[in-house]
């Protein structure tokens, strides 16, 4: 087991992952470490309910075809918790995941310094993030909220250069709010005085709730609908705003909703000309963008080797109504283009709105098979009890103990070319890229 599995296990039984929304704790520590998050490169900070990590994807892509250095802080990890601090490289370098010692090392001296004290393990591990920033030089930090965003640990840094706030929708609504302008009201608190704001395509009463929001801080709005449109044609991407017409390439993450994601990254872009964006820069990172389980297709590995080799099977971690929605337009889409039988995989926690989630895969789906989330570290759906509601909804379900185990069922009812997608939580996603990359994965 790698050292940092087992400072991290020490963290999580330490300091609970109960979710606290509060700044006092993480305030706390981080003036003991000297306040990192005031010596870190310009910030732009990202919050939202879903596009926040392909926002941040593009956004990083097109910063580093400008041949600028970029730091990236994401959550939850997908496989390793590596993968939310990634450090810059040098210039005209992509930005990776932080290396082991160097992990091992930044989470021994936050322990140390914490000595103790009351504090949950994403206001600690986020603690330690900034601390690493701050040491490692970068022209940009691409910061993307946990939750939330007024009561977030990443809401510590006082003057970003920009503040973005992708689609909100119902998620999360036990700790944000039942409807959609108190969720809102959750995530505009990341809007400082003074610092410009890009406001991604909302509903009425979100963007109602962040304009009143922005009004009252004085942050500047460039919001979705009023100030800048995009949309796809001809198989291009054309961003427009008031004075400007971009003719550009089509995003390289696939489905409608990413030409919402990437249309806020342009509008963003263009409000970061210091960095070197421009329409040169900002169509490449377009077209080179990655971000792995986001309507991502398996071509390699354990999973793939089960099904017939016409078989094509894909993972998304979408989990809420809204992703629900998004990933299912993106399934309609390609059957217009290749039809075939379409399977779903789904693995879903709990506390989430599972009917909402399958609801826009009526008529769209010819099964679904149910299968649990290996080291969840919140409590799951049991597959028989998501196989239950699936067919309550009216669709033909079952359960599986895995996802190999589901691939399979699915492959013998059936012996044509297939789309198989999984889905229903990143946490599930992790778990299968793991399995696909033949490595561990660490829990969240």
């Amino acid at each position: 087991m790698p050292k940092s599995d087992k400072l991290l296990a020490d963290m999580k039984r330490l300091h609970p992952q109960l979710i606290d929304l509060s700044l006092g704790r993480i305030e706390r520590l981080l003036a003991k470490l000297g306040n990192p998050q005031d010596k870190l490169p310009p910030v732009i900070h990202i919050a939202g309910t879903n596009g926040k990590g392909s926002t941040a994807a593009f956004l990083k892509a097109m910063i580093e075809a400008a041949g600028r250095r970029v730091h990236v802080y994401a959550s939850p990890h997908l496989v390793r918790f590596h993968e939310r601090i990634s450090l810059a490289g040098p210039a005209g370098g992509k930005s990776r995941p932080i290396g082991e010692d160097e992990l091992v090392q930044l989470l021994q001296r936050v322990s140390e310094i914490n000595a103790g004290e009351p504090i949950t393990f994403f206001e600690i591990t986020t603690a330690a993030a900034f601390l690493a920033f701050s040491e490692k030089p970068a022209d940009v930090l691409i910061l993307e909220v946990g939750l939330g965003g007024r009561l977030d640990a990443t809401n510590v840094v006082a003057k970003p250069v920009l503040s973005i706030i992708t689609p909100i929708a119902l998620d999360h609504s036990d700790k944000l709010g039942t409807t959609l302008a108190e969720i809102a009201g959750e995530k505009a608190g990341i809007l400082k005085p003074g610092v410009p704001a890009v406001i991604s395509q909302q509903e009425d009463e979100a963007l109602e709730v962040i304009v009143a929001q922005a009004a009252r801080v004085g942050a500047p709005l460039l919001a979705w609908g009023r100030h800048f449109d995009a949309y796809e044609q001809r198989g291009r991407l054309v961003f427009q705003k008031e004075n400007e017409l971009l003719d550009l390439p089509k995003p390289g993450l696939i489905g409608r909703h990413q030409i919402v994601n990437a249309g806020t990254a342009v509008a963003a872009a263009l409000a970061l000309r210091r960095f070197g964006l421009n329409e040169q820069t900002i169509g490449r990172g377009l077209a080179e963008v990655e971000w792995p389980a986001r309507m991502q297709r398996l071509k390699s590995g354990p999973l793939t080797e089960i099904a017939d080799p016409a078989t094509e099977i894909w993972l998304d971690g979408g989990h809420n109504p809204a992703g629900g929605q998004a990933i299912a337009q993106t399934l309609a889409d390609l059957e217009e283009r290749s039809s075939r039988p379409v399977h779903l995989v789904v693995g879903m926690m709990g506390q989430k709105d599972a009917a909402g989630f399958l609801a826009p895969f009526r008529g769209l789906v010819k099964g679904i098979v149910t299968v649990p989330i290996p080291g969840a570290h919140e409590a799951p759906f049991q597959p028989e009890a998501l196989a239950a509601l699936a067919r309550e909804l009216g669709f033909n379900a079952t359960s599986a103990p895995n996802a190999s185990e589901a691939i399979r069922q699915i492959e013998a009812d059936n012996v044509q070319p297939k789309r198989i997608l999984i889905c229903g939580s990143l946490y599930l996603a992790g778990h299968v890229l793991a399995e696909q990359e033949g490595v561990a994965q660490q829990s969240n």
